[in-house]
This record gives C-alpha cells, structure tokens and sequence, in this order.
C-alpha cells in the first residue's frame, strides 16, 4: 500500500475541491451539451467519492503519527 505525506494529501484535496467547485459551477450554467454533461456529471460524482476518501486518508495518516 502506498503512503503519502500529510502536505500531499493536503494539496490533493485543495486541488480535487478547487475542480469539483468549478464543475458544479459548469452543471448550474445548464449551457453543456447533452455529451458534455454526462461526463461533467461523471466527475462530479468521482470527485464526490474521492474526497471523503482523502480525508480517512488524512485521518488514518495521523493516526499513524
């Protein structure tokens, strides 16, 4: 199993929230086409599952500590 450290995951999470805001902003301006919008709702929904992941990560990281 891979470890990573804490400012890793920190700066993934940053990322990955920073994206899924951006994405969310895209679905409220109903302006995609109908292929556009089915893979913008694709990674809404995998960053939605991505996330919660990173912070056990986090978690589980400091409780290593």
């Amino acid at each position: 199993m891979s470890f990573y450290a804490r400012q890793e995951l920190e700066e993934a999470k940053t990322t990955l929230l920073s994206t899924l805001r951006k994405c969310e902003k895209m679905q409220e301006s109903g302006r995609l086409q109908p292929s556009q919008k089915t893979l913008n709702d694709r990674r809404v929904s995998a960053l939605r599952i991505a996330l919660p992941l990173i912070g056990k990560e986090m978690r589980d990281h400091d409780g290593r500590l």
